[in-house]
């Protein structure tokens, strides 16, 4: 049969016709294999009705005409392409065009190739792309269409979905129980070594050397002013004293210079590989000893830090009372603190390597037509001022550029710029004298006086937290005065303190402070603690919504933890709002807020629940895994109820009163014992003896009692009743303690006989060697003896054999002592009772 050719119109406005003859590859077939396709079998010998292109979806039509690009893969067909297809297969097919422009590439590869062209726009990089994409090899054709597209779909949301998860697991990681506790612990051991410090620096400030040398910048009018006499009033010696500050401010800030970054904040590191590229800064403090410091005193440079220290031992120099001010900066305890910047390499993108190496070879080439365009331009020769700006007849201009002496040492001599936080570490509090206050003063940062707010950082400063502020007198005394300078104490700078991070914290830090404290508080340290304590109590209340969290003042019923509810008819005290259309919420005293607690839970603090009581809250249902008896009871209270666990406040509760003891004979449980969890749960009747003996003492003596339950021993999650002593009555509490005190003696008793029988075994083996030796030397003279008795100390001190001798004697004693005293020698008639005299034949 003779193939027929029909003219098909081309979408370039070009025509093509497909020979029926000829070794040329079939295209069409190639680009089915190559998508996957099978390629339809020859049924019918007539062509279909073609449909119409509206149905072609739009993205799959070329903008402008593409190069014709070869198949990877030739396939050899002798069968008619144009016979035996549906409409679908119709729909694509162009059998008379052999340019890749004319064919209708399944979605799945037009979706890939899409995506590579919209990284690269360059025409070779296109081909590249494609063959990159021609990776998928033909399949077999059942599973060619289901496998390829799922391929392409599983790799893209893959990279997606794990670069969100590495995104979102870098953005915060939580402590561990175990990290935090470590970290409390090199939070305490920082605050000592801070502590010391200070308190060294502090020292350094009373050096006279050091406040000889800076007593010479003062002149007779700033003393005057900083020392006002006792005959102004009160106003005006307050008013001399800032007059003084003021000139000795404007002279500190014309002298003395900043070179070197002081203290700033401590930070945690995320990884430990972080610390390996971690370098510190350059410009750290140089100033170290003494030595440094007595330096600094007469070059006038140094860090901020410094300058506030030796501004204290100018002020003490001319007798004003002056406490250096610190600004401890520990490593916090939490993991919500800013941490050290990770390296660059860490953070720089991962971007494509294409597009990365484009980049760079583009600048190179760059740079080479600059160099290129520079080199033949310009004459050889030194650089001039006019060729540098760029004009285009500059280089006919041949002039030496004259240098600028002034700019040239300006620019030398410009003081480097050190980035610090704006707020200040170290500063000095002097004492007002008219008012009997202590005020700040800041020359070398704030540059102000009697202002302590401002010397508070925002919570975004990552070179200074405000969290202990330790003031330190000349005499080496201190004195917390975080309160002052804290705007929100009790909200926000409480919680980054020890205090609230352990239950004991409070205790801790006073015992830390308490070292530097002085023996004998003034008057003065009693105003000061009582200026503080109203600072505190006139803190207003708190407008965030998670400062009320723990507030010791303030409570949000949204902030209550699981056993806390609000008393019956409890007034709110304010209002406060999330956000600007955020609902309003009521702010309650922590006060008004009690705690709540099951029936059975009162029962154990020896109160119980009134009757017909409502229930203050009801605790939502929770599974308990505890295997111990408490346990197992609670999680039947669980699931008796559908609403779950009812709890109860104190006011609902009342005491505990068990049944009386009658008759001798004490209540007991099911178990057949008492429950005394506190002492007011021991019955009226009854007394509770502790102690080891008591049981047996009751039950030697036929006395009833019932074993004292105090309460349960938790190991993992096993519990353990703990028992302890007995619940007897009254009036046999004297019999029973008697008994006790029998049995003690019994078992002293006892003791002692064990004792006494070990002495006399003791005494009995030293007299059984007396015998024998007094049986061996019984035929040798006293001379003779003496001089074997030498001979053998001699022997035995110079060969050290005397402990060998002393092992063999206890052997053969022993042995004697096992068959009754047989054997050795005969000593007397007197032994012969005993199994001894002469010796023993086999």
């Amino acid at each position: 049969m003779v193939r027929r050719k029909r003219n098909v119109s081309q979408r370039g406005g070009r025509q093509q016709a497909n020979s029926a003859g000829g070794d040329e590859p079939d295209i069409y077939q190639e680009m089915l294999a190559e998508a996957g396709v099978a390629a339809p079998a020859a049924s019918s010998p007539e062509r279909p009705l073609k449909r119409r292109r509206e149905d072609v979806p739009s993205h799959s039509k070329p903008s402008k005409p593409a190069e014709p690009t070869p198949a990877p893969i030739a396939i050899a067909s002798t069968s008619n392409p144009i016979q035996g297809k549906s409409l679908d297969e119709e729909d694509e097919e162009d059998d008379d065009d052999a340019e890749f422009e004319d064919v209708a590439i399944p979605e799945p590869t037009i979706q890939t190739v899409e995506l590579g062209s919209d990284e690269d726009e360059d025409d070779e990089d296109e081909d590249l792309r494609f063959e990159a994409v021609d990776l998928m090899m033909p399949l077999p054709d059942g599973d060619s269409e289901s496998q390829e597209p799922k391929e392409l779909e599983l790799n893209l949301s893959a990279q997606k979905s794990a670069m969100t998860s590495k995104q979102a697991a870098d953005r915060r990681r939580p402590i561990t129980k175990e990290e935090r506790e470590r970290r409390l612990d090199i939070h305490k051991a920082h605050l000592i070594c801070l502590l010391s410090h200070v308190a060294r620096r502090n020292h350094w400030c009373n050096d006279p050397q050091v406040q000889s040398q800076l007593r010479s910048h003062l002149t007779d009018k700033m003393i005057q002013y900083l020392t006002p006499g006792t005959n102004l009033s009160q106003f005006g010696r307050t008013e001399s004293l800032k007059n003084g500050l003021k000139l000795v401010a404007e002279m500190w800030t014309t002298k003395y210079e900043i070179t070197e970054r002081g203290m700033r904040r401590s930070l945690w590191a995320e990884e430990v590989e972080h610390l390996n590229s971690y370098e510190p800064p350059s410009d750290l403090e140089s100033c170290l000893d003494k030595s440094d410091f007595r330096e600094a005193a007469k070059t006038f440079q140094g860090s901020r830090d410094v300058g506030a220290q030796l501004y204290c031992a100018l002020l003490r120099s001319i007798g004003v009372r002056a406490r250096l001010v610190c600004s401890l900066q520990p490593l916090s305890f939490g993991s919500t603190g800013p941490t050290l910047p990770k390296p660059k390499e860490n953070l720089k993108p991962k971007a494509a390597p294409n597009k990365t190496e484009q980049m760079l070879s583009q600048v190179a080439k760059y740079r080479e037509m600059a160099n290129a365009v520079s080199s033949a331009a310009s004459p050889a020769g030194p650089s001039t001022a006019r060729r540098r700006l760029g004009h285009p007849n500059a280089s006919d201009y041949n002039f030496e550029p004259k240098a600028a002496p002034y700019r040239a040492r300006q620019s030398f001599e410009a003081p480097k710029r050190i980035r610090e936080s704006p707020y200040p570490v170290y500063w000095v509090e002097i004492l007002d004298v008219g008012h009997q206050k202590w005020q700040p003063t800041d020359p070398v940062v704030m540059n102000s006086f009697w202002k302590p707010k401002i010397f508070e950082p925002p919570i975004t400063d990552k070179e200074n937290s405000l969290s202990y502020v330790i003031a330190f007198n000349a005499d080496g005394t201190a004195k917390d005065v975080t309160r002052r300078y804290a705007k929100a104490y009790t909200a926000k700078t409480r919680k980054l303190r020890i205090e609230t991070a352990l239950d004991d914290g409070r205790q801790w830090w006073n015992k830390v402070i308490k070292m530097f404290r002085p023996k004998t508080p003034s008057d003065l340290d009693q105003i000061e603690d009582n200026e503080l304590a109203g600072v505190e109590a006139r803190e207003p209340m708190p407008r965030n919504v998670q400062d009320f969290k723990d507030h010791p003042v303030y409570a949000l019923e949204r902030h209550l933890r699981r056993h806390e509810v609000l008393i019956p008819g409890a007034t709110p005290s304010g209002t406060v709002a999330a956000g600007a259309r955020a609902p309003l919420e009521k702010v309650f005293r922590r006060k008004d807020v009690r705690v709540a607690r099951s029936a059975e839970k009162w029962f154990r603090l020896g109160r119980e629940v009134k009757p017909m009581e409502i229930p203050a809250k009801w605790l939502p249902k929770r599974v308990i895994s505890k295997r111990s008896r408490f346990g197992e009871h609670e999680q039947r209270e669980d699931d008796d109820g559908d609403a779950g666990t009812p709890i109860y406040t104190i006011d609902q509760t009342e005491l505990y009163e068990p049944a009386p003891v009658r008759n001798g004979r004490v209540p007991k449980n099911k178990f057949g014992n008492i429950e005394v969890y506190v002492p007011s749960m021991v019955p009226k009747g009854g007394v509770h003896i502790v102690d080891e003996h008591a049981r047996r003492a009751a039950y030697v003596l036929g006395i009833d009692c019932a074993p004292a339950l105090t309460g349960f021993q938790f190991k993992g999650r096993t519990g353990t009743a703990v028992l302890s002593g007995v619940v007897i009555a009254k009036e046999f509490e004297e019999a029973v303690r008697a008994g006790i005190q029998g049995i003690l003696d019994i078992e002293q008793e006892v003791e002692d006989e064990k004792k006494r029988y070990v002495a006399l075994k003791l005494w009995r083996r030293f007299l059984m060697g007396l015998r024998i030796r007094e049986r061996v030397w019984s035929g040798v003279g006293e001379e003779e003896r003496r001089q074997a008795d030498r001979d053998a100390e001699f022997e035995a001190w110079a060969k050290g054999a005397e402990s060998d001798e002393t092992e063999e004697f206890d052997m053969v004693v022993d042995e004697e002592d096992e068959d009754g005293g047989g054997g050795g020698f005969l000593v007397g008639d007197d032994d012969a009772d005993e199994g001894g005299g002469g010796f023993l034949v086999e």
